[in-house]
């Protein structure tokens, strides 16, 4: 069993206290993960199945191409056009990688001090901006030219900002405090 999914199951009792739970139900819990990553103009098609392997590489399953909903002539984007992978992780597929996400690649990326509380919005849902795919052990070192980025959404069952930071702070998402003061 992964660390994350213990801690999640531990997360009630934690959090009955300062949040008022009265049964066990009541308590939050992550119901999915999207990994999602948009491939701008890349036309090469050998570019788009690099960023395709790496994702389903990164995640352990395939992800799903977006189309263009319309055509966008100032864009060259035309209807039915790929414009973006998404993969959504569920059950212990989901697990794993918050495990990986917390513990090897986020301590691996640069200047790394820990994710800012404003990655949570109202909702209760965390997303995180990934800038290069390099920093998961999966991806090879010496393709350093095909590096993307891609976004993961946390997808919690909180009702509030607060409740999902408490929550995420207890399964080890490394969080620190906003100052609120641009550097």
């Amino acid at each position: 069993m992964s660390i994350t999914k213990q801690r999640q199951q531990t997360a009630y009792l934690a959090l009955a206290k300062d949040f008022g739970y009265t049964s066990p139900m009541q308590g939050p819990r992550i119901t999915k993960v999207v990994v999602s990553s948009g491939v701008g103009k890349k036309r090469d098609k050998k570019q788009l199945e690099v960023i395709e392997d790496r994702l389903a590489k990164i995640t352990g399953q395939k992800p799903s191409a977006r189309p263009a909903k319309i055509s966008i002539a100032s864009f060259k984007v035309r209807e039915g056009d790929t414009v973006g992978l998404q993969v959504t992780l569920r059950g212990a597929r989901m697990f794993d990688f918050i495990d990986k996400l917390i513990h090897i690649a986020l301590p691996r990326t640069r200047d790394f001090r820990g994710l800012k509380s404003s990655t949570i919005d109202d909702m209760g849902n965390m997303t995180i901006g990934i800038k290069e795919n390099t920093i998961f052990p999966e991806t090879s070192d010496e393709d350093l030219k095909d590096v993307f980025g891609f976004a993961v959404t946390i997808v919690t069952t909180a009702k509030s900002k607060a409740e999902a930071e408490v929550f995420l702070r207890h399964i080890g998402m490394p969080l620190i405090i906003d100052s609120g003061v641009k550097r």
